[in-house]
């Protein structure tokens, strides 16, 4: 993920402090309000909003902010760029998932290309098994640095083999970027509006373009947390919006929600841009941006839950995060108790 931006020693620790106070835990009887009261103790949280099988049933802004403003949701928009990537193999411009890169982006590979280049499909690219070092991280700003991000990432030494183990880099998506302008014949901005706009409430204000103009996959994208719940819905909906209207297949977002990695980011299971736990007992699928901005589903429970926080602050090596899973634990708890008549 992007490095933290400069800050002095002792600011850095401060914020960590707050970002790290417990997230207490409820008992079962707390409602939904009770809870979303006791989540403004998260400095960092801006917004929650919480959707049971297709209806809104809480939400709420912190600090001034609210559910209907744009924000940068980071890298929780690598599950939009899979979901696209699942709309073009079944619109026919892409092949499958096991499809070769190389031949996609011919004119952007390294003069002498490692021969592994050829070995690196579609779906290494999603599940962050490309073998490719990160461009994200430590090496994220002299990569958005560079002249051309689409060959830099290509010209990359290899660490591991593809499909070996998950080297989280947004690079990768960002060739999944490149790889959508290239078959679609226009921007991948205008290719998700087009392809989404049956969602309703679905917006993308804004979006990052590299010097080529190709928009960044997986990173530096602004919508709404109602607009993210929206998309998240149609996920869970399984890939139908409201209104019966199909937007991916049922069985793309199951091959997306099936674990090929392991994350090093806490140990859960990566499948295509989704991170895969078992949440206060129930399987969760979540996608995850820097600073906190989560997409929660929890099929079982027909629940889709949307938080957003301060983008510039870290949230997983403080504990932050996990006091955002703490945070939807007691949110299921709650539903649940609700659903049993509590």
């Amino acid at each position: 993920m992007p490095a933290l931006p400069s800050t002095s020693q002792t600011c850095a620790l401060a914020v960590a402090a707050l970002l790290t106070v417990p997230f207490p835990a409820f008992a079962q009887d707390a409602t939904l309000a009770d809870i979303l009261e006791a989540a403004a103790d998260l400095v960092a949280l801006r917004t929650v909003v919480i959707s049971a099988d297709g209806e809104i049933i809480a939400e709420r802004g912190y600090d001034g902010y609210a559910t209907t403003e744009p924000t940068n949701i980071k890298s929780a928009s690598k599950v939009i760029v899979t979901t696209m990537i699942g709309i073009a193999i079944e619109r026919g411009l892409l092949e499958g998932p096991d499809q070769p890169i190389a031949d996609l982006l011919p004119d952007d590979l390294p003069q002498s290309p490692d021969p592994r280049l050829e070995d690196i499909t579609l779906s290494h690219l999603m599940s962050m098994q490309a073998g490719l070092r990160a461009t994200s991280g430590a090496n994220y700003g002299a990569w958005v640095t560079s002249s051309n991000w689409v060959r830099s990432a290509l010209a990359q030494p290899f660490v591991d083999e593809p499909g070996g183990e998950m080297i989280y880099s947004t690079g990768s998506t960002h060739l999944l970027s490149a790889i959508l302008t290239a078959v679609g014949g226009q921007s991948s901005l205008a290719l998700a509006r087009e392809w989404f706009d049956p969602i309703e409430g679905f917006s993308i204000s804004a979006w990052e373009r590299d010097p080529q103009g190709i928009y960044l996959g997986g990173n530096e994208l602004a919508m709404s947390p109602l607009s993210l719940l929206a998309f998240g819905e149609m996920i869970r909906n399984g890939g139908v919006t409201a209104d019966g209207e199909r937007i991916v297949s049922e069985e793309w977002i199951e091959r997306s929600w099936e674990q090929r990695t392991t994350s090093r980011f806490g140990g859960h299971g990566y499948g295509y841009g989704w991170f895969l736990s078992d949440i206060a007992g129930h399987p969760t699928r979540y996608a995850w941006g820097y600073g906190g901005q989560m997409l929660y589903i929890v099929p079982d429970l027909d629940l889709t839950v949307v938080m957003t926080s301060d983008p510039t602050n870290p949230s997983g090596g403080n504990g932050y995060r996990d006091r955002l899973h703490a945070l939807l634990g007691d949110i299921v708890e709650a539903v649940e108790e609700t659903e049993n008549g509590g």
